[in-house]
């Protein structure tokens, strides 16, 4: 179900790291080396592939960005949000 401009701005405030980008989520994730980042892909991948829901993935050496958008659901859901507060725990958790 798609969600409101008020609930858009509501949860994304309870996302760190997140910003709205037109009508996607993103986020860029700071690793201390190259090898942590990749780590780090393959349980967003684990994460994206138990959802059903895939995040188009930017690697740029130590960078990971992350850009979420349900275009089968023609804007964000709250799915969206809660994959994504699942990737920041992953990320904590990669650190």
């Amino acid at each position: 179900m798609q969600l409101s401009v008020e609930e858009l701005h509501e949860q994304i405030g309870k996302l760190e790291g997140w910003k709205l980008e037109q009508e996607t989520l993103v986020r860029k994730y700071m690793f201390s080396e190259y090898m942590k980042g990749i780590a780090f892909v393959d349980e967003v991948a684990a994460i994206s592939e138990a959802f059903d829901h895939h995040p188009h993935i930017t690697i740029d050496y130590k960078t990971v960005t992350l850009r979420l958008s349900a275009k089968e659901e023609s804007g964000l859901a709250a799915l969206d949000f809660r994959q994504a507060h699942e990737f920041n725990e992953a990320f904590d958790k990669a650190r």
